[in-house]
């Protein structure tokens, strides 16, 4: 056996018991409620930025930032994002302190489809507070077939 047979078997074995496992509603709802709880999520307070028509799903730009005085008695202590379509519906976690000065954080995500996209922001009164985007993508990330 030479080393391109064994490697690529040894991929076939690594990638099929897999399968390709993606996030539902159900599941960002289920992962959702691992973070707040049985605590009430309200609308509001909460910026979540974000185009709205993405043209490619590979680099999509989103900002989240939270109404706060971010003060040691009143702060944002985590911004967690959720997507109901990527393979997981945990897309990230930012742990914030009054030090952080503002309660804003960006990044950019892939997106492997059209799907909602919901931020939380959990604040240092044990409160939850969101917002959500519905998102359009026409080519989605990690579909791209390689010219």
């Amino acid at each position: 056996m030479d080393r391109r047979r064994f490697l690529a078997g040894t991929a076939a074995i690594i990638v099929l018991p897999f399968g390709t496992a993606s996030a539902t509603p159900e599941a960002m709802a289920e992962a959702i409620r691992k973070v707040v709880g049985s605590a009430a999520v309200t609308e509001g307070r909460v910026k979540l930025d974000m185009p709205p028509l993405i043209e490619n799903g590979n680099t999509v730009p989103l900002v989240v930032s939270v109404e706060s005085p971010m003060t040691a008695a009143d702060h944002v202590k985590a911004i967690h994002v959720f997507n109901e379509k990527n393979p997981q519906p945990n897309v990230f976690s930012a742990r914030l302190s009054p030090l952080s000065g503002k309660a804003t954080v960006g990044t950019r995500i892939k997106l492997g489809d059209s799907q909602k996209i919901v931020a939380i922001a959990e604040t240092s009164d044990g409160r939850f507070w969101s917002a959500s985007a519905d998102v359009i993508v026409t080519l989605a990330a990690c579909l791209e077939e390689s010219t």
